[in-house]
């Protein structure tokens, strides 16, 4: 294989280290594989595409143009999970109007609770662009991993999943901790790596060169796409949504 976005962080020991540990085997797909979207929102990609120093300064965990050019792969594997019937699940933030559950987040970080400025817009909102359909499901949750808290593992204990496709924000964070997770729980964890961001080029860099060391493969969407795209349809019993209307 090439050269990893990884790679040029890495020293010549660390890459003796991987190779001779045994670390990045290829453990391949599953055969009942869901896709799970991580918190890609106002709050991770802004309400505009800008350069990353500007959006920060309104949106302080944005991804910035990287949130913006992962849109749009996020938006092609929807699509295909939607064509093939395969579940479509996202994770997204929930937060008391007063900010007291935000626990350990206001420890850390200086700026914990500011309102963007300019827009009444909710930061946990999930992007337009990749909207929700009915028959996904949604999680919401309030610490970094999409199973802390939350009913996830035994949604995908509902539908037979035995795998996860993930794309989302923040490699380092959010991601990473519901891929470790994953793992935790014995799926098999496939990670889009160009439907990934994060806000720091060095975090993501090293997130995903640990997360494809020991816990996921880390693979590019026309691999991904390619895969979902030679599934079968029909094998989930997944939500129905609420029924249409009759025309008036």
């Amino acid at each position: 294989m090439g050269e990893r976005i990884w790679d040029k962080f890495l020293t010549e020991r660390d890459k003796a280290v991987f190779e001779l540990a045994g670390y990045g085997v290829r453990q391949g797909f599953g055969k009942r594989p869901a896709l799970l979207v991580v918190d890609v929102n106002y709050a991770f990609c802004g309400d505009r595409r800008e350069p990353l120093l500007e959006s920060v300064k309104r949106w302080r965990q944005s991804g910035g143009e990287a949130a913006w050019d992962a849109l749009p792969i996020i938006r092609k594997l929807i699509d295909v999970a939607h064509d093939r019937e395969l579940p479509v699940i996202y994770t997204t933030g929930v937060r008391r109007a007063d900010n007291w559950d935000a626990g350990g987040w206001a420890w850390k970080n200086g700026r914990s609770g500011e309102k963007p400025a300019g827009t009444n817009q909710d930061g946990n909102e999930i992007m337009p662009q990749i909207a929700p359909s009915p028959q996904d499901l949604v999680i919401y949750k309030q610490k970094p991993s999409g199973f802390h808290g939350t009913n996830l593992a035994s949604y995908l204990t509902l539908l037979g999943c035995d795998s996860l496709i993930v794309a989302g924000t923040a490699t380092s964070g959010c991601v990473r901790a519901t891929v470790v997770d994953a793992f935790s729980y014995n799926y098999r964890v496939t990670m889009v790596e160009d439907a990934c961001f994060e806000r720091s080029e060095a975090s993501h860099a090293i997130a995903l060169c640990d997360l494809n060391a020991k816990y996921a493969d880390v693979i590019d969407s026309e691999e991904v796409l390619a895969f979902m795209e030679g599934l079968p349809r029909g094998m989930f019993n997944l939500p129905k949504g609420p029924a249409r209307k009759a025309a008036e």
